[in-house]
């Protein structure tokens, strides 16, 4: 029986904001309550941080109005516990909040706790005021000719790079990896991408570890010193302690264990979705991004839907088929994949590319809208073959 049945989404980011409206359209004549929770009143576009840090004014986009003629209700507060016996949740530290099934959304941020200095003296792009702040430090930096250290050579790291490198002509950035920057693309993007790092003047440290974040610099594994008179840091990501701390069964990352139907392994009533969620395919386990994160979330209201009226539920699918990169506002490279992550021959370059990088950060809060009145199925790949296969224990 659904009437009256209260699901709590945990997290308002891509995967908790799509799992709410989707769910609340499948379910729309059962009766079930759909309440979400997060922190701030605003819909943060992760995918466009890199934008606010060159200084660009993006779109203000309030969960409220997103959420607007859908039914589900927004309490914005921070979760500070769970008590999966009692199915309760504890807001700001004193609001209880009851909830039948769970959705757990509250996704990954920037860790700068394992080197020292990095929390006192790198910024993140965690949020819009952080990158905000940064935007403005850069700013001074860049008019002063200052250098700019931008800590790991993943795809944010890189977007982060060029974004700021071509705001700031006049600013020297230094982009540090342990790995060469588009390692994971095939020979041809990876040059690409190399040859654009170039022409925008980004100096590569490649195979390099930084031990230390200092006011002004940064200190690598081998010794030496590189001047920083601004520091971005994008090496390594933590999930909230949340889960863990309320003994739900986790990963040594504090990612929820789940079964293929993306339930957590100790407590069913529970669903993760996204960056939050240890989900494994026969490939290996799915990495923290929207590509993957999206599918989480429509397959997890569909599953909701489907137990509440009774259905059968088939085992979670995804393939991955693309590596977006925004190289600045004029240029970009989209590698295209196997649904294992690993590079295929095609690939897109240029403004072809700018433009296909374009729709795809767009691309969330346009499914958002037409969720509202039917069901939207994002751009999703099953995988084939290679998710056939049981995933390994």
């Amino acid at each position: 029986m659904t009437n009256g049945h209260h699901v709590v989404v945990l997290g308002a980011g891509y995967t908790g904001m799509f799992s709410a409206i989707r769910l609340a359209h499948r379910t729309r004549r059962a009766g079930v309550k759909i309440t979400l929770v997060n922190p701030s009143s605003r819909f943060v576009e992760r995918l466009r941080m890199h934008q606010i840090a060159a200084g660009q004014e993006l779109a203000h986009h309030r969960i409220s109005d997103l959420l607007a003629g859908t039914g589900v209700t927004f309490v914005q507060g921070a979760a500070t516990a769970i008590d999966p016996e009692a199915r309760r949740i504890t807001v700001d530290g004193a609001t209880p909040l009851g909830y039948d099934t769970l959705v757990y959304a509250l996704g990954s941020s920037t860790d700068t706790g394992n080197v020292p200095g990095a929390e006192a003296h790198a910024f993140t792009l965690n949020s819009p005021e952080i990158a905000g702040r940064f935007a403005a430090r850069i700013a001074e930096v860049a008019q002063a000719g200052g250098a700019l250290t931008v800590c790991g050579g993943g795809l944010t790291g890189i977007e982060a790079a060029a974004e700021l490198a071509e705001a700031h002509p006049g600013l020297n950035v230094t982009l540090i990896s342990t790995e060469e920057p588009g390692a994971m693309m095939g020979a041809k993007a990876r040059a690409y991408l190399h040859r654009v790092l170039d022409r925008l003047g980004i100096t590569l440290e490649t195979g390099a570890r930084v031990t230390e974040v200092l006011p002004d610099a940064v200190e690598l594994a081998d010794g030496r010193i590189i001047r920083s008179d601004a520091c971005l840091w994008t090496a390594g990501v933590k999930v909230s302690p949340l889960a863990a701390d309320a003994k739900i069964a986790t990963d040594d990352r504090g990612l929820i264990l789940t079964d293929a139907t993306l339930r957590s392994v100790s407590h069913p009533e529970i669903h993760a979705v996204g960056d939050a969620a240890a989900v494994r395919m026969g490939y290996g386990q799915l990495h923290g991004s929207c590509q993957s994160g999206l599918p989480t979330a429509q397959y997890t209201a569909d599953t909701i839907a489907r137990l509440l009226h009774g259905k059968t539920v088939r085992p979670f699918r995804f393939g991955y088929f693309h590596q977006p990169v925004s190289l600045g506002r004029r240029d970009a490279v989209i590698q295209f994949t196997r649904a294992d992550f690993t590079p295929v021959g095609m690939r897109l370059t240029g403004r072809s590319a700018v433009a296909y990088k374009e729709f795809v950060s767009g691309s969330p809060l346009m499914t958002y809208r037409f969720s509202k009145r039917m069901n939207v199925t994002t751009l999703v790949s099953k995988g084939g073959r290679a998710t056939r296969k049981p995933a390994a224990s």
